[in-house]
């Protein structure tokens, strides 16, 4: 080959290359899902969402995609809210991802509502799921003290405000599922909110809900 047509096309090989190396990468999450972030209730643990996850990586979700922690349940929801902003906003930094899915147990609903109503939270969710969730309060924490089983008592101000107006606000696909046999949230009734898919299950315990495979399954195509 010519002297002069090979540094041409050397040139030409090395232009194209020097191209694709300006063409921005795509989200780490581009062809997966949403990143779920899980929240667990009054004095639960990260650890509770062990087989929901467990299932879900069965199902497809990679591990940078399911985030499960631990905070302090005593703690006021408002307090577990600026967390939940701080904890949303590196997930999407380190996915790169536009919103993420929201999976709640019990009060973990409570704290991250007045994430998407107060702090700006529903323009970062695409769905949020509210398992045996206390959303209009519950008699049982009539027997506990700390500022967030006050937060959960029925009528509490709370509640009154986190409630008025539009309960599911912004665009996130909002589902409660809510069971017959819980005895911790009373009335059953307090799980489903207006504007939301609300699912009864089987008889199941308060948190017997997680570990349930029907539910797992209802939870799993509703985030899909």
């Amino acid at each position: 080959m010519p002297r002069v047509l090979l540094s041409r096309l050397l040139a030409a090989v090395g232009l194209a290359a020097a191209a694709l190396l300006l063409v921005p990468s795509a989200p780490a999450n581009a062809a997966g899902h949403d990143p779920i972030l899980f929240v667990h209730g009054w004095q639960g643990s990260s650890s509770q969402w062990n087989t929901m996850i467990a299932r879900l990586k069965a199902d497809g979700w990679a591990d940078a995609e399911l985030y499960n922690w631990s905070y302090n349940s005593g703690q006021s929801n408002v307090t577990t809210a600026a967390q939940v902003e701080a904890k949303i906003d590196d997930i999407l930094r380190i996915t790169g991802a536009a919103k993420v899915d929201v999976v709640t147990h019990s009060m973990g609903g409570l704290s991250t509502r007045y994430y998407a109503k107060n702090l700006g939270g529903a323009a970062r969710i695409d769905d949020w799921v509210s398992l045996a969730g206390p959303n209009h309060g519950t008699d049982t924490a009539n027997s506990c003290f700390t500022a967030s089983c006050t937060e959960m008592r029925i009528g509490s101000a709370y509640l009154t405000g986190l409630n008025s107006g539009d309960e599911t606000p912004g665009t996130p696909a909002y589902g409660t599922w809510w069971s017959p046999c819980d005895t911790v949230i009373n009335p059953d009734a307090s799980v489903s909110l207006a504007g939301a898919a609300n699912k009864q299950t089987g008889c199941l315990t308060h948190n017997g809900i997680l570990e349930d495979v029907t539910v797992y399954g209802q939870v799993r195509d509703f985030v899909r």
